[in-house]
């Protein structure tokens, strides 16, 4: 997929590097999460955020770590991440994923890969994927880069799971039908 002209990612990519970097470097468990971690696993690159987690019990140490290593953290008023200031751009780091704690056991479900020659976790496919589709909302639901980054991993989905795992969001089933139409998705059984 093309980029739009003038787009340059090398902020975002420092400050992935970086931000994993310092967290791996202190033994604090994490993984790649969002848009960054879909295109670790083969999506298009996204244009504006970084993503990481760590489970609920460990964001203390997951700040102190941050902090530690002279990158700025700050504590915003939603309760489900931080954020670490590095260059002027800004890495979410979440302890709720798909809208529940993010646990010891999702962080286990990731597999090592080399992203921007830094080897670190990255969440499955299906993980990635089940949170993007339960964040969908009557106030957002746009599926433009919903639907590309699907058919990017589709090999790499666990439909049957990832269906159970937003079965309760109608928007999500709506993206799901629409998956199954285009050919992205094994139609549902």
């Amino acid at each position: 997929m093309d980029e739009p002209a003038g787009t340059d990612h090398s902020g975002l990519r420092e400050a992935l590097k970086r931000v994993a970097s310092a967290l791996k470097a202190g033994g604090v468990p994490f993984a790649l999460t969002g848009g960054y971690g879909l295109w670790a696993r083969g999506a298009p690159e996204p244009e504006h955020d970084v993503d990481l987690v760590v489970a609920l019990s460990d964001v203390e140490e997951a700040v102190r770590v941050l902090a530690g290593s002279g990158l700025e953290v700050i504590r915003p008023p939603e309760d489900w991440l931080f954020k670490v200031s590095t260059d002027g751009v800004i890495v979410d780091v979440l302890h709720r994923h798909a809208r529940q704690p993010a646990s010891a056991e999702l962080l286990q479900r990731a597999d090592e890969i080399e992203v921007l020659s830094v080897e670190m976790p990255v969440l499955p496919a299906t993980d990635l994927l089940a949170s993007k589709l339960i964040a969908l909302a009557e106030h957002f639901c746009d599926f433009t880069k919903l639907l590309p980054a699907a058919r990017a991993v589709r090999e790499q989905v666990d439909w049957a799971r990832l269906r159970d795992e937003v079965a309760e969001n109608d928007y999500a089933l709506a993206f799901l039908f629409l998956a199954d139409r285009l050919g992205i998705s094994p139609p549902a059984s």
